[in-house]
């Protein structure tokens, strides 16, 4: 039995539009200059209180980017829906899933900075529940690129990080994966830059949702 665990935000839904304004809002709010969406990039796939806390220069989570994270979670919602806002799944993606979850040899899962509740919303809004099997969030374990995620998944399938792939768009996945012992495929539809993704060890890098599968059979049965 093989285990594919899928990133969230900018792998499977195009999430970075809603990010970076909710981001920008709990900034000015704060009395902080508007952000320039490539650094909101830059932190997306990270547990948002310490995304924030990097993104106003603090090497650990002080009382300032607590309480921006209180505000960010707050108007997410609100923000979310807002024109433009929404968070659609990349094309190509449903596709993708319902072929890899037709594999009896096949578990997928979901590894993702956002929380329990974010990923609901996601797994709700486009129907992908049947799909996930595992799953962990910002709410279960350390913020990535610590292995938690990975290795909580594996114990809980009872497959070996050695039989399990990460896929995802961010360096951290990319970090993550290797730290547990996982093979990691980076998809360049993200937010992160390929040669970025194979600095941060990535096995493969995927151009299209369409040429995942071929990735995941041929990292699988390899």
């Amino acid at each position: 039995m093989k285990l594919v665990l899928f990133d969230c935000d900018g792998t499977l839904v195009d999430s970075g539009a809603l990010i970076h304004e909710v981001m920008a809002r709990t900034f000015e709010a704060f009395g902080r200059e508007r952000l320039e969406i490539a650094r909101t990039r830059s932190i997306i796939g990270l547990t948002l209180d310490i995304a924030i806390a990097r993104l106003i220069g603090n090497e650990h989570v002080d009382e300032e980017a607590l309480r921006m994270t209180a505000h960010y979670k707050s108007i997410f919602a609100d923000v979310r829906r807002e024109p433009g806002f929404q968070e659609p799944m990349f094309e190509g993606i449903a596709d993708l899933l319902s072929a890899l979850a037709a594999e009896e040899d096949l578990l997928l899962g979901a590894v993702t900075g956002k929380s329990r509740r974010g990923l609901e919303v996601i797994m709700d809004t486009h129907g992908l529940r049947q799909h996930f099997v595992v799953s962990r969030t910002a709410d279960d374990c350390p913020s990535k690129p610590h292995p938690a995620m990975v290795t909580e998944c594996c114990d809980q399938m009872g497959v070996r990080p050695a039989d399990t792939i990460v896929i995802g768009d961010a360096i951290y996945d990319m970090q993550m994966a290797k730290a547990a012992g996982a093979s990691a495929i980076g998809v360049s539809w993200g937010y992160e830059t390929v040669d970025k993704l194979i600095e941060a060890g990535a096995d493969r890098i995927a151009l299209k949702p369409a040429d995942l599968a071929t990735h995941v059979f041929e990292t699988a049965y390899a």
